[in-house]
């Protein structure tokens, strides 16, 4: 017998009554609870779609004693990196078991507390973080409030997922480097805690090499910040003939500050982005580029996730992935060592 959705929405006991079973078994096959066949299972779920009944995820919590849903920080959806960083957490979280609450900074900056607030304020279970900019000590005091993972950086006391940003922007100055390339700018991020490591490792690449390392700082990590950045590098007498960016925003607006002065990449300037972004791959822009592998470094923040929902007490989680140098067209030898 259905239900009038006009009058109020199907409940449990609704289903239970329709399929000819108990509410509580109801409850198990939706919690994914032992002791419920798959076909009574399959037969139950039916019944649910018929009536239009879902699950109340936080009463089915509430009920458990456990909080199932995980929330996902993100930095700046309109990166491609943060969206693969998306992409690869839903792969990982069991549909039938976790809810995702996402929320992204407000802030162009991403320093917006509010958005990581939010996520404690909905009571989830446990914080995936791409990426906060709060300083370590922020960091392992929200970890407190509530259970968290911190991805892209890694942070002493907390679980962290992260690549490995000294050997991938060493890789990148040492291919440019390997060019004939000495006149190498560094264009980098705002300093804030955990996010300086591509920085010290260009700088100490150009050091080792017995160059001097020239490094300009945007004021935020965006497209339009990198392309402020460039031109002001690239108005400079000595401009560099190679660039190597923190990240693919910065180096898609060091090409279009570069085409806006007549420049041609790689004849007059070379550079090297940092994510090996989707619009990066591009036929036309062949940026080359360091891959992080955001979309492995969600799936792998996901899984932590699930298993300290699992075993709160396990110990600390440092995950560190192998980043990659992807050559493309946007490099080559400088004119004056061309042959």
């Amino acid at each position: 017998m259905g239900v009038d959705r006009q009058l109020r929405p199907a409940t449990q006991s609704d289903v239970a009554r329709e399929v000819g079973v108990s509410r509580t078994l109801v409850s198990f096959a939706f919690r994914d609870a032992p002791g419920v066949s798959g076909e009574t299972k399959q037969a139950i779920f039916d019944a649910a779609k018929r009536l239009g009944y879902r699950p109340n995820a936080a009463a089915a919590d509430l009920a458990r004693k456990h909080r199932s849903a995980v929330g996902l920080y993100l930095m700046d959806i309109r990166n491609e990196v943060f969206a693969d960083i998306l992409s690869g957490v839903r792969i990982a979280l069991p549909q039938a078991r976790n809810r995702l609450i996402l929320s992204v900074s407000r802030s162009v900056d991403g320093v917006d507390p509010g958005a990581v607030d939010s996520l404690i304020e909905a009571r989830v279970g446990i914080i995936i973080a791409a990426t906060l900019l709060d300083s370590d000590e922020r960091v392992r005091e929200l970890a407190q409030i509530a259970p968290l993972v911190s991805v892209m950086r890694p942070v002493a006391g907390v679980d962290s997922v992260y690549s490995d940003d000294e050997a991938g922007a060493r890789a990148a100055t040492e291919h440019l480097l390997s060019l004939g390339h000495t006149r190498i700018a560094h264009l980098a991020g705002p300093n804030y805690d955990g996010h300086t490591v591509r920085r010290r490792s260009y700088e100490k690449a150009m050091r080792d090499a017995g160059m001097v390392p020239w490094t300009v700082p945007a004021h935020d990590f965006t497209q339009d910040a990198g392309q402020r950045a460039a031109a002001e590098l690239l108005e400079s007498a000595d401009r560099p003939t190679a660039i190597f960016t923190h990240n693919d925003q910065f180096a898609l607006g060091a090409r279009e500050a570069a085409y806006a002065m007549g420049l041609a990449i790689p004849g007059d300037l070379s550079l090297v982005g940092y994510d090996n972004s989707r619009t990066g791959r591009l036929h036309g822009i062949d940026l080359t580029s360091v891959d992080l592998h955001a979309m492995e470094l969600g799936r792998t923040a996901g899984a932590v996730a699930m298993e300290r929902l699992d075993d709160p007490d396990a110990p600390i989680v440092d995950k560190r992935l192998t980043p990659e140098l992807v050559v493309r067209n946007s490099t080559a030898r400088p004119k004056r060592t061309a042959k």
